[in-house]
């Protein structure tokens, strides 16, 4: 089982869709998205959150992991499955 995965998204982002495209592949079934392009309030709550404007902003668990190149990094080290495991 996955921990729960939120993300602050946009409609037409296309590091939003590679960043959920990423999860997907590492197994990850539902995520929370929150579109702050429907919600102002939403983005500003994003923005005290994580002190970043841009989208995607990446949460797993509790821990903001970041944007899209933040999770890919991530990935790329060998931290992305054991933290979506809750391992880390």
């Amino acid at each position: 089982m996955s921990r729960p995965v939120l993300m602050y998204t946009t409609a037409v982002c296309p590091y939003c869709t590679r960043a959920k495209q990423l999860l997907a592949a590492r197994g990850v079934t539902q995520i929370e998205e929150v579109r702050v392009d429907l919600d102002p309030d939403r983005r500003d709550e994003m923005m005290q959150k994580t002190q970043r404007r841009t989208v995607p902003q990446i949460f797993i668990g509790d821990t903001h992991v970041g944007g899209c190149d933040d999770l890919v990094a991530l990935d790329k080290a060998g931290g992305l499955l054991p933290l979506l495991a809750g391992e880390a």
